[in-house]
């Protein structure tokens, strides 16, 4: 049975991209455009990994990936981060929420490749 991905990210060519990649290797993809209902999304979906995008509108990613950990059924879902705003601090706050990984955009496919399989192999 396919892994299942579930996908949070904002701009549809990189949530489009990061998508069809991760199809074309095999996983099963929930793609996810607005944080606002991402909680409710996960819970349903019951992913295996969580892609977060860490700038949202109206929400950070931040934030969603604490939601996540804080949920008693979804804490151990592991989370890689991606973002294109890498500024100093930036990697150390987001793992302190609970990411396991991260990758700065853009992202090529190699290294986002070995840290979904690194991610889901754990």
């Amino acid at each position: 049975m396919a892994k299942r991905i579930l996908v949070v990210e904002d701009n549809d060519l990189n949530r489009k991209l990061f998508c069809d990649v991760l199809k074309a290797n095999g996983y099963e993809v929930v793609p996810v455009s607005d944080g606002n209902n991402f909680l409710a999304t996960a819970k349903k979906s019951d992913p295996q990994l969580v892609i977060m995008d860490i700038q949202l509108p109206n929400v950070s990613g931040v934030d969603l990936i604490a939601q996540l950990k804080a949920d008693s059924g979804m804490e151990s879902v592991p989370v890689l981060a991606v973002t294109a705003y890498a500024g100093k601090g930036d990697e150390e706050r987001i793992r302190d929420a609970g990411a396991q990984d991260y990758l700065a955009k853009p992202v090529s496919i190699g290294p986002f490749m070995a840290a979904v399989r690194k991610l889901l192999s754990d």
